[in-house]
């Protein structure tokens, strides 16, 4: 603690920094309304101060310039409110506490010291000329993260500041007075780490831009990578440094960068709803987020019906007594992987040169281009051209067909009949063309033309008084055109859209036997469940569904055939849990994203899915993506979720991975034995109770399925537990109370007490389910209860029984 005299100086220059943003608050306030005000005005009244007037080129110019000079009247004040706004926000978060931290810093060079005081954002006095409080994000501030006091430095656009950092303080606000003030040597000292660590877990994330580590600010502030991997222990801060690096990107380059050009790949719904308030809270708009299923089923979902993640980790958790289990097993993992990822890439290039299948266009039952037809025209272009660009070419002379074709139906008999079933609205559309074209050029009609069009090249013909233009005539073949043109529609439409390639089937074709697949993919080795991937693959396609594990290559496939669509705005891509994601999703990311810097965050002990990538062995596909030199890695090892018990007891769930734990004190984990599922659902009942009254507010209780999941909720229901939250993969929103959750979906996210619904041998034998268990398990900040009703688990019969307690 510091002294009383010490304590007095800062309380005295909390006072004066809160008092001048109660006085800056005051003056915004007014302007901001009044602004308002005026942006709302001018919206109402736009079109009363524009005359409109297009009667000569004069009078039209001028009505344009008259509505710019409103526009640009109405931008100047919706930017001035906007900016105001923002800052009046700014102002009152940082009112019940201003900053967090202070160090003080002499420049090498200069006599004296600068205090820096640091909080959630900027506020200088009225003049602007002194900063009361610095950004967190701002390059001076970044010593208060990456160094003890003595020598320490930082980067600025001008370059390389270096100096000595005399003092590092610490600080608790709330309201406006101080609760407490340290001293440290430490890169966050550890009392304010242990205060904001012993609270409870919230209903959503939040920023505590105060505790972030030295380990985490390179996370932060990295603005050199292109690709940035984060290999992280379950609760080292992952996820929120992630989201601290958007803001720090949005504030360090806020003249070009907006929220809207950040994607962030989230592994569900709910998790969206978990982090959704943290970039407000920073003063920053929420960036896009998305799951990458949600893109897949974009693209795919209209013509596919496509297996979610869920639906895939549920059988593989489920079906293991299926006859077809370890072959869909392997095809999870083949699928998934650079191999297949490397065959289809040599599969387009066979197409290149044979194989390629297209669907012919029919039209009123009968063909009117055939797929041999296409194939033929495609395999006459030039083959040193691209597959996509020879489609590009190929879509074109199809639509040229077409024009010859439609321009061949006006005569076929089915046109009469539906001429005779036009309603009048459809008469006056084609008699209203007809006559435009009269009243054209002071009404000179050039009929000749006109003529051609009914009836073909009269040059050479004497015209003679019956030949004169015929308007029925005239109208007849409109509207003939007009039917034509509009059945034709929706065939034009298809070809713009490559309907007349027929993906599916090329797909299917590449489950071919084992010489044939070999043939066209030059690929050398295929799972020894080959031919039963084949079948399985191909039952699905055949109704039109893709597994998961099929409908990133099935896409990735279309798009060599199509040409890929990219999207060059968005320059950051984050994807959290990114260890779920397979090497063929991060090239398709990749490509996606060709602009983009990428930010993979997770942890391989957490590899809960069958398409799994390690992110940190050096042999990684993901530490290959992009060139070395762009590529950097960091593993963060500390865990601060859990207390040091449970940190102790999950890390000897998983023994080669290296996890340190925070020196946070709690009680050990804790296993329960029932000698039946009423027995434990009564104790689980009487044991949240019990935890509810120690403060505790959010809880967990995890299974292992869906089906688990649905079991105990109905369980726990009937004996009279009324508060619970049946989580499922449609869950949007993220609630405190107590949540009832299959494992993979509670990845994440943190609870102050879990309780693993069924810890036993029966429920968790696989060496395959190892991780899913320990992400159970580490869920949890505060309390963890684990129940059975027979033999443990044996990845808990292999722990040290002094790091449990039984009963």
């Amino acid at each position: 603690m510091i002294s009383a005299k010490d304590w007095q100086q800062e309380q005295e220059r909390l006072d004066l920094v809160t008092e001048g943003l109660r006085s800056q608050i005051a003056e915004l306030e007014p302007e901001v309304s009044g602004l308002r005000e005026q942006v709302t005005d001018i919206r109402k009244q736009f079109w009363e101060e524009v005359t409109v007037n297009t009667s000569t080129e004069e009078d039209f110019e001028e009505t344009f310039y008259s509505i710019k000079q409103q526009e640009a009247l109405l931008s100047e004040r919706e930017r001035s409110h906007r900016q105001r706004m923002q800052r009046l926000k700014s102002m009152k978060r940082l009112l019940p506490s201003p900053y967090f931290g202070r160090i003080d810093f002499q420049e090498d060079g200069t006599g004296f010291s600068e205090q820096i005081y640091i909080g959630a954002s900027s506020f200088a006095d009225e003049d602007a000329m002194n900063f009361l409080v610095y950004d967190w994000r701002t390059p001076i501030a970044s010593m208060y993260y990456d160094y003890s006091p003595g020598p320490s430095d930082y980067d600025t656009p001008g370059g390389e500041i270096t100096g000595e950092m005399t003092l590092k303080r610490q600080y608790q606000i709330t309201d406006g007075q101080l609760q407490n003030v340290f001293d440290t040597s430490l890169t966050i000292g550890d009392e304010l780490l242990q205060q904001v660590l012993g609270k409870g877990a919230n209903a959503q994330m939040k920023s505590i831009v105060a505790t972030i580590q030295k380990e985490q600010n390179t996370i932060i502030r990295n603005d050199k990578s292109r690709m940035l991997i984060v290999q992280g222990a379950a609760g080292s801060g992952k996820t929120s440094a992630a989201l601290q690096r958007v803001a720090y990107l949005l504030y360090k380059h806020r003249d070009r960068l907006k929220a809207d050009q950040i994607v962030l790949f989230s592994p569900n719904p709910m998790f969206n709803s978990y982090v959704s308030t943290v970039l407000p809270e920073l003063g920053e708009e929420n960036m896009q987020q998305t799951t990458f299923q949600e893109y897949l089923e974009y693209w795919l979902g209209s013509t596919m019906r496509i297996e979610d993640p869920f639906e895939q980790i549920e059988y593989a958790l489920t079906a293991n007594l299926s006859e077809e289990y370890e072959a869909r097993l392997s095809g999870m993992h083949y699928k998934a992987s650079e191999n297949f990822l490397h065959a289809i890439q040599s599969y387009a290039l066979w197409l290149g040169e044979e194989g390629m299948r297209f669907r012919s266009i029919q039209f009123r039952g009968r063909e009117l281009i055939t797929a041999e037809q296409m194939k033929s025209q495609f395999y006459s272009y030039d083959r040193s051209i691209r597959l996509a660009n020879r489609m590009g070419l190929l879509r074109e002379w199809l639509l040229r067909e077409l024009t010859t074709l439609e321009r061949q139906e006006r005569d076929e008999l089915w046109v009469q009949d539906e001429l005779n079933y036009l309603d009048n609205e459809q008469y006056a559309e084609a008699y209203s063309a007809l006559l435009k074209k009269y009243q054209r050029e002071e009404a000179v009609f050039d009929f000749t033309k006109q003529y051609e069009e009914v009836y073909g090249d009269f040059r050479g013909q004497e015209l003679g008084e019956e030949n004169v233009f015929d308007f029925s005539v005239q109208e007849e073949s409109l509207l003939r055109r007009m039917v034509v043109k509009e059945h034709f529609k929706p065939l034009r439409r298809d070809v713009k859209r490559f309907m007349f390639i027929d993906v599916v089937g090329l797909y299917d074709q590449l489950f071919s036997e084992d010489a044939t697949f070999r043939r066209m993919t030059n690929e050398t080795e295929v799972p020894k469940e080959w031919p039963a991937i084949c079948k399985q693959t191909k039952e699905k396609l055949s109704r039109l569904e893709l597994f998961y594990e099929d409908a990133t290559p099935y896409l990735y496939l279309k798009e060599l055939v199509e040409g890929a669509r990219t999207n060059t705005m968005v320059r950051h891509v984050f994807v959290d849990e990114g260890q779920d994601y397979s090497p063929f999703q991060y090239v398709f990311l990749k490509r996606l994203f060709p602009r983009a810097r990428m930010t993979v965050l997770g942890d391989f002990g957490q590899a809960i899915f069958p398409q799994a990538t390690n992110l940190q062995e050096v042999d990684s596909p993901l530490i290959r993506l992009y060139d070395e030199s762009e590529t950097s890695l960091i593993r963060l090892v500390q865990s601060y979720r859990s207390t040091r018990e449970i940190v102790e007891f999950t890390r000897a769930l998983l023994p080669n991975e290296e996890i340190v734990p925070f020196q946070r004190a709690g009680r050990k984990p804790c296993l329960l034995k029932a000698g039946s599922s009423e027995k434990r659902a009564a104790r689980i009942i009487a044991d949240l109770a019990d935890l509810k009254a120690e403060g505790f507010d959010s809880f967990a209780i995890i299974t292992k399925n869906a089906a688990e999941s649905l079991e105990s909720y109905e369980t726990l229901t009937a004996q009279g537990c009324e508060t619970l939250r049946l989580i499922t993969k449609e869950t949007i929103t993220f609630e405190k109370g107590i949540a009832v959750m299959p494992a993979y979906l509670a990845k994440g996210v943190e609870f102050d007490a879990v309780l693993i619904y069924d810890a036993s041998s029966q429920t968790y034998h696989r060496e395959s389910e190892r991780k899913l268990f320990y992400t159970a398990c580490t869920r949890a900040m505060h309390r963890l209860l684990l129940y059975t009703t027979g033999e443990w688990t044996p990845y808990i019969q292999a722990v040290d029984t002094s790091l449990y307690e039984e009963e």
